[in-house]
C-alpha cells in the first residue's frame, strides 16, 4: 500500500514537471509575457499645485478651488474615483480620459458650516497612474459667524 502511494506521488510530480516545462518553453518561443512594462508607459499627473489655502473664511461659507493638472505620461489618464476626507469636502473630476499632453481639472468645494477653527482636509484621487493614488490638500481658518445684530 505504501509503495502505491509513493508511486502515485512520483507520477503526479513527473506530470506536473512536464506540464510546466512545456508551458515555459512556449513562452520562450513566442515571447508571450516576457516584456517588461515600465512606469514610463503609464499616465502621469503633473499638478500646478497639490495644496490650496483658502485663508480666513467665515463659518457657513462654501468655497471652491480648481486643481489643474496635465497628463505628462504616454497613455490616457483615467480617474476612477475622488474622495474627500469628510462630507464637507466634495470633489468633481473629469469622467473622460485625459489624453497625454492634455490638461484636466479637479474642482474641490469646501462647506465651512459648523467647522470653526483650523481646517486641514484632503481629497484622494484614484487613477490608472503609478502609484494609483494622489492626495490633494486644502486648508483654511474658519472664524465663527457673528450672530449678534449691531
Amino acid at each position: 500500500m505504501m509503495n502505491y502511494r509513493i508511486l502515485t506521488i512520483l507520477l503526479a510530480g513527473f506530470i506536473f514537471s512536464a506540464a510546466c516545462d512545456n508551458a515555459s518553453s512556449k513562452i520562450r518561443k513566442t515571447g508571450v509575457g516576457t516584456e517588461v512594462v515600465t512606469s514610463d508607459d503609464h499616465p502621469v499627473f503633473k499638478f500646478e499645485s497639490e495644496e490650496h489655502d483658502f485663508g480666513i473664511i467665515e463659518e457657513g461659507t462654501i468655497v471652491t478651488h480648481e486643481f489643474v493638472f496635465t497628463n505628462v505620461g504616454k497613455s490616457p489618464l483615467v480617474i476612477t474615483n475622488a474622495q474627500g476626507s469628510c462630507g464637507c469636502t466634495v470633489p468633481e473630476y473629469p469622467r473622460d480620459p485625459v489624453m497625454p499632453g492634455k490638461e484636466g481639472r479637479i474642482k474641490v468645494s469646501f462647506d465651512s458650516s459648523n467647522r470653526a477653527g483650523r481646517q486641514d482636509k484632503t481629497v484622494t484621487i484614484t487613477a490608472n497612474t503609478v502609484p494609483n493614488t494622489k492626495i490633494l490638500k486644502i486648508t483654511s481658518e474658519v472664524v465663527r459667524k457673528n450672530t449678534q445684530n449691531p
